[in-house]
């Protein structure tokens, strides 16, 4: 076991300044003003991210989050707010033998669990960018504390080669890129993503539709403004089997006609479908958080399927108990990082098993589990106790 460390010497290195990292930094700088935080990033400095348009999925706990770092007020008025949660499945099954359990779906709103958004969705560079110019703000602030190293690959993270006495892994990457880890499974699927134009259907709501093929989901944008009345727009994450792909041939119009007969008449109807990108879906996780005094968190720490929408919250809920389990233990970080490591195992844990159910329940050819599947979703609707607790779990994770 490593001897606590003088106060002179604490410091910290994050590797990767995307969300999770950045984060992680900014929390750091706020309520550890015993550490020195220097963040590394492969990008240069004057990479602009602001235009990345990929869309983030963020949980009630995380809009909390930014507004705890002051970066919600700017944020806001960019970020689609997410007030309904509408999943179902297609085709119907066997759950109408029962009048109650007509339509296997299950709906969650803010307004039954007494708040305003139960989340919200915005664009990668709408978020990351303002969380640089701020760190990079506060580096010109601080410079004796907090400082940058961008534009360098990391080559190790090992503590004693970058000067640190805690190391953060925060870069994660995709699925297919990662060197594996000690929990891996792929799950033979791939994520068609884009965007969606929509006309008519409820702005506020985000739809999960599971199909034989697996998830496909619609996360609301913010509607542009030149965009005419009634018009809207939805990220779409589409996954389907690898070998049994009923996508990657289909040209735009075959498509947008093959989602439109997917998903539910609540949607709206679809106009538009942009070009789509594809990546492979699997799991890969470390089984520990922390190895030494070395900190793993996000996709560094665990890439998951994207069917519960929830992997960038998990890895800035482990950033934030990160920093709390520092805060707590001063003067002793091994104290801090078992803290923070079996804090974070339930919540870790659950969400990793969840989505690789799901995930794998796609490839299960078992006679009555779509049956199952859509009486549980039914089931789940008609149990307002149970429901709630889902929201909340939605919301903030495993607490």
């Amino acid at each position: 076991m490593n001897a606590p460390l003088p106060h002179a010497l604490r410091r910290l290195a994050v590797i990767g300044a995307g969300p999770v990292g950045l984060t992680l930094a900014l929390e750091a700088a706020a309520r550890l003003p015993g550490w020195q935080i220097r963040v590394h990033d492969a990008l240069p400095v004057d990479h602009d991210v602001s235009g990345d348009p990929r869309a983030l999925a963020l949980s009630r706990g995380t809009l909390q989050v930014l507004e705890r770092l002051g970066l919600w007020r700017d944020l806001a008025a960019r970020t689609a707010p997410i007030r309904c949660v509408h999943v179902s499945q297609q085709p119907p099954s066997l759950a109408a033998l029962s009048s109650r359990l007509r339509d296997p779906e299950l709906t969650i709103d803010a307004a039954s669990e007494g708040v305003d958004q139960l989340g919200g969705v915005l664009h990668y560079g709408t978020l990351v960018a303002p969380m640089r110019r701020r760190w990079l703000a506060l580096c010109q602030q601080f410079p004796q504390r907090l400082s940058s190293a961008f534009g360098l690959k990391v080559a190790s993270a090992d503590p004693t080669e970058l000067q640190a006495d805690l190391v953060v892994i925060a870069e994660g990457g995709v699925f297919a890129d990662q060197a594996r880890r000690a929990i891996v499974r792929d799950y033979r699927q791939t994520a068609w993503v884009g965007t969606v134009e929509i006309d008519g259907g409820d702005a506020g709501t985000a739809f999960e539709r599971f199909t034989t093929q697996g998830p496909v989901a619609l996360l609301p944008l913010p509607t542009p403004a030149e965009a005419a009345p009634g018009r809207r727009r939805a990220a779409l994450v589409w996954c389907v089997r690898r070998d049994d792909d009923p996508v990657g041939e289909l040209d735009t119009a075959q498509r947008l006609a093959v989602l439109s007969s997917i998903l539910p008449p609540a949607v709206g109807r679809l106009i538009g479908l942009s070009p789509l990108k594809s990546f492979a879906l699997g799991l890969n996780a470390e089984r520990r958080l922390v190895e030494g005094r070395c900190v793993r968190i996000g996709n560094a720490a665990q890439t998951l399927h994207p069917v519960a929408g929830q992997g960038l919250n998990l890895g800035l809920r482990d950033a934030m108990a990160l920093v709390e389990a520092l805060r707590q233990h001063r003067h002793d970080p091994d104290a801090a990082l078992r803290q923070m490591s079996q804090r974070r195992t339930p919540d870790r844990w659950a969400l990793m098993a969840t989505t690789d159910f799901l995930a794998r329940s796609f490839t299960w050819e078992l006679p009555g589990l779509t049956t199952l599947r859509g009486l549980g979703l039914a089931a789940l609707h008609i149990a307002p106790p149970f429901k709630s607790l889902l929201a909340r779990q939605m919301m903030y994770g495993w607490r």
